[in-house]
């Protein structure tokens, strides 16, 4: 799958989340890379930065916080374009899960590993 496919995978994944939801997030910006710096590929995504409820009065003047959706290793584990369509899905929601603080034993308990 191309480069630009996948964004639009992506971009459609977050088209999906509600508006509401959106609205709440703060300084945070979504970024697609072909595989993590370190080369693995079994990480599909990850977020940096400050979550929501981790943010105090002092919280002023920092970059935004990045959540990257990771290519290669998301069309490692899929068979198909309907698979990389759920699997991105997933992964967007687990991430901006991350933004407001929901750690992953919390997401694997709600099913989204």
């Amino acid at each position: 799958m191309s480069p630009e496919r996948f964004e639009e995978l992506v971009g459609e994944a977050l088209d999906e989340v509600p508006v509401a939801l959106l609205s709440l997030m703060n300084n945070v910006v979504f970024l697609v890379e072909d595989r993590p710096e370190d080369g693995s590929d079994d990480l599909l995504g990850l977020y940096e930065g400050t979550a929501l409820t981790e943010r105090g009065w002092d919280y002023a003047g920092t970059l935004p916080d990045r959540i990257t959706i990771y290519r290669l290793p998301t069309l490692k584990v899929c068979d198909s374009e309907d698979d990389v369509v759920e699997e991105v899905a997933i992964t967007v929601v687990h991430e901006i899960a991350h933004h407001f603080g929901i750690d992953d034993q919390r997401l694997h308990d709600l099913g989204w590993g």
